[in-house]
């Protein structure tokens, strides 16, 4: 029986009326991938550079949230045409490439998510859950359409690069990490610092006069507003793990004294 995959990330880019809000996986499990998939936001980053998940985790994740309304992204650890050959035929369609600092590092990402001639994409798919098993119909004939590229750009020469990068044929989007952009600014930990602000600013104007949609990482909800409301197609506004660390913290200072005593009521 022929099967359908799910529109991507870009498909679902086009298809909006209104900024698309995201959330951070990173715990490495599934089940809280799950419940953060039923949250009603439209999209979920299962992050493989800065958290503990590996590619078998990554299947798991996309098996649990499939079933909801949400769109996985996954965040590769590196620009490695190996590892993005296994995530994408663990069944991810949509991958997020971090430190693209060049037009030329775009370019290799697009050759590692396309088969050739186009790119350098091994061929796999009657082995892997991409195609279902070769399930899908001609799936390596309209693979470019199952499959879309988002880049970060998280230093000085990415900003500088920015108009190139996002003018890349098969960049379907820019997504903006202020942290990193703050350390190759000199300004580690500041993420809203003026200068990494304005910098992130003057990628957003680069990459949109590309007619490419730009987007950015802001817990601080100030922050994320202010970058919608200069553009920002798409936003990650929270992490798994942050919220989990935020609200047990605040159970904490509900209920335990400052000496650790449990607080009790008489």
């Amino acid at each position: 029986m022929p099967l359908h995959l799910s529109p991507t990330f870009r498909d679902a880019l086009e298809a909006a009326s209104r900024p698309l809000a995201g959330m951070w996986s990173c715990t490495g499990s599934p089940l809280v991938a799950e419940i953060c998939a039923g949250s009603g936001l439209d999209w979920l980053l299962i992050d493989m550079e800065h958290s503990p998940v590996s590619l078998e985790s990554v299947l798991a994740q996309l098996q649990a949230v499939a079933a909801y309304p949400i769109t996985p992204v996954v965040r590769v650890p590196a620009a490695d045409a190996v590892t993005i050959k296994q995530v994408l035929d663990a069944g991810a369609q949509n991958i997020l490439v971090p430190m693209v600092s060049s037009a030329a590092e775009a370019r290799a990402a697009v050759e590692a998510v396309r088969y050739p001639p186009r790119g350098r994409r091994g061929v796999g798919s009657a082995l892997a859950r991409s195609a279902r098993w070769n399930r899908v119909d001609d799936y390596l004939a309209h693979a470019d359409a199952h499959v879309s590229l988002f880049v970060q750009i998280e230093s000085v020469a990415g900003v500088e690069a920015a108009a190139e990068i996002a003018s890349v044929d098969g960049v379907d989007g820019v997504f903006l990490g202020p942290s990193d952009l703050a350390a190759s600014l000199g300004l580690l930990g500041q993420q809203t610092h003026p200068d990494v602000v304005a910098a992130v600013l003057r990628t957003f104007e680069a990459v949109r006069a590309a007619g490419t949609p730009v987007g950015v990482n802001a817990f601080d909800p100030d922050a994320a507003q202010s970058y919608l409301d200069a553009g920002a197609s798409f936003v990650l506004v929270g992490a798994d793990v942050a919220l989990l660390a935020r609200a047990s913290e605040a159970l904490a200072a509900r209920w335990v004294t400052t000496d650790g005593a449990t607080r009790a009521s008489y």
